[in-house]
């Protein structure tokens, strides 16, 4: 994305705002955009994509997929929600299946997006989700997302 794209910081003090914020993120898509998430573990990530699902209509269906490395969720638009927490390499990468759903009007959302940094593309809208001061809060940034408040 261009030089016009924003940089927007969020404050949540909860599992539910962020994924609020992330069901707002999700009545912007249009379809083809991938999602590459930044956070610790158990920063808030999976919150933020079961928001994502919930706001294109698949429900409450998401899911750490740290062990089927994806998973794909029904609505207005396909969600399909990759774990690479475990990918170490362009062999694993390939193994995962993620190129096949590069250019389609499939949404990604990628968990542990830093490991396969050289493989995102061009446009990514990236989620950074850090500890807050209070136990509940989330800091989040979104760079990239065009209809952000």
């Amino acid at each position: 994305m261009g030089c016009s794209d924003k940089v927007k910081s969020f404050t949540t003090r909860s599992a539910s705002e962020t994924q609020a914020l992330g069901a707002a993120l999700a009545e912007q898509l249009a379809g083809g955009e991938v999602i590459a998430f930044t956070g610790g573990m158990g920063a808030g990530k999976t919150a933020f994509t079961r928001g994502l699902a919930i706001g294109l209509g698949a429900g409450d269906v998401a899911s750490s997929p740290t062990f089927a490395i994806v998973n794909e969720y029904t609505g207005r638009l396909i969600l399909e929600h990759f774990d690479m927490y475990r990918i170490d390499g362009w062999e694993d990468l390939y193994s995962t299946g993620f190129f096949d759903y590069l250019d389609t009007d499939r949404v990604l959302a990628v968990e542990w997006s830093e490991n396969i940094e050289s493989a995102l593309p061009e446009g990514t809208i990236r989620v950074d989700i850090r500890p807050g001061n209070a136990e509940n809060e989330r800091q989040i940034t979104i760079n990239g997302w065009k209809g952000a408040r």
